[in-house]
């Protein structure tokens, strides 16, 4: 099993450590529900070095990237990010990816689940174009650092001005001897920060956030995996696995604004099909009338026949009720929509409400 920088800082931590995609990661310290509040509350931090950390050099790294994402990519700017699909020619979603440009390359963050798959992928696409692919996955650390309270302390930790720093925006720097990329980005539905180091250095770097945090008076303790999959189900966001697949495309997805069809890549024939049909199935939100929760692969019943099926449930500790996600016909799609969800044993009755089903409070 592949381990994180950060390992034994999990270890001495007390985490309950499991086995996801390979890797051994923490899926709590104290407690998902404690985890999860402080992340609204205050400020906490997640190794996320277990996701892929993929560099893009040479004269034809952009129109590789142009080629490969849904999302338009050649017209960024140095210090952008953006969140895009790679596709297969038949529209199924090899994988939702973040692109940072950055001065000398191009940065691509993804999945730890398909990281394999898509350096395979990606080796048999580059042919023609000049371009090197370095993997940097086991050379790096990631931390993502999430809350409210994240900006103001590290905008203490870091040697510059992070409230310049935009959204889905990156910069480059220097500090305690070693070279850093920190993008505004998250996965929670809070304002946060992801900051990649080299790998050797990440245990030094977390343990002075933390010893400094705590000096700022804003502390920063961590949280597992499953924090981060209740905060980003309130939050609307897609996981691959779940509200994203091979077997179905971008559009059906719900994410058909990182599309952009008025330029080539693999997949656009397909998706530009699905967009002028209609797709055949809809994601939408659930508010569950029960304290049971359903999980992914429950069944979406109405009128006595499945229509659909859930990828994701979670009794939010934010918002106090049991919501889920899940797909569902077109024609069932519409705000106010009752179904019923199967169990098995029983049926749950369930509200089809807007996404996401929490936003962060404006200030």
């Amino acid at each position: 099993m592949l381990q994180t920088p950060l390992i034994n800082f999990h270890r001495d931590s007390g985490a309950r450590l499991v086995d996801f995609a390979g890797w051994e990661m923490p899926v709590y310290y104290e407690g998902l529900i404690k985890e999860h509040n402080y992340t609204r509350q205050h400020a906490t931090f997640f190794d996320v070095s277990h996701m892929g950390r993929v560099e893009f050099r040479g004269d034809g790294a952009a129109d590789l990237l142009e080629k490969l994402n849904t999302r338009r990519i050649g017209n960024m700017q140095v210090g952008q990010c953006r969140y895009s699909h790679m596709c297969r020619e038949d529209g199924g979603i090899l994988d939702d990816v973040i692109v940072s440009r950055l001065e000398d390359c191009f940065l691509v963050v993804c999945n730890a689940s398909n990281r394999e798959k898509l350096l395979g992928w990606w080796d048999r696409q580059k042919i023609g174009f000049d371009v090197t692919i370095e993997d940097k996955t086991m050379k790096t650390g990631m931390i993502a650092v999430q809350g409210p309270e994240a900006m103001e302390t590290m905008d203490r930790f870091l040697p510059i001005d992070l409230g310049d720093l935009k959204r889905y925006h990156c910069a480059t720097g220097r500090a305690y001897g070693a070279d850093y990329v920190i993008a505004r980005s998250g996965y929670t539905g809070e304002d946060g920060f992801e900051v990649i180091m080299p790998a050797h250095l990440a245990p030094t770097a977390l343990n002075m956030l933390i010893s400094q945090s705590a000096e700022f008076g804003r502390p920063i303790k961590p949280a597992g995996l499953g924090a981060r999959d209740s905060l980003r189900t309130e939050a609307g966001m897609p996981l691959y696995g779940h509200e994203l697949s091979e077997d179905w495309d971008s559009i059906t997805a719900g994410q058909g604004w990182c599309v952009h069809l008025d330029k080539n890549f693999i997949g656009k024939e397909t998706l530009q099909r699905v967009k002028d049909e209609g797709p055949s199935k809809t994601l939408v939100g659930f508010e569950v009338d029960s304290k049971r929760t359903p999980r992914q692969d429950a069944p979406v019943v109405n009128n006595g026949e499945q229509v659909g099926v859930i990828t994701s449930g979670l009794a939010s500790p934010t918002l106090g009720k049991v919501i889920a996600m899940g797909f569902v016909p077109p024609a069932l799609s519409k705000l106010g929509t009752t179904v019923e969800i199967d169990l098995g044993r029983t049926r749950l009755p369930a509200i089809v409400v807007p996404l996401p089903f929490y936003k962060k409070p404006k200030k």
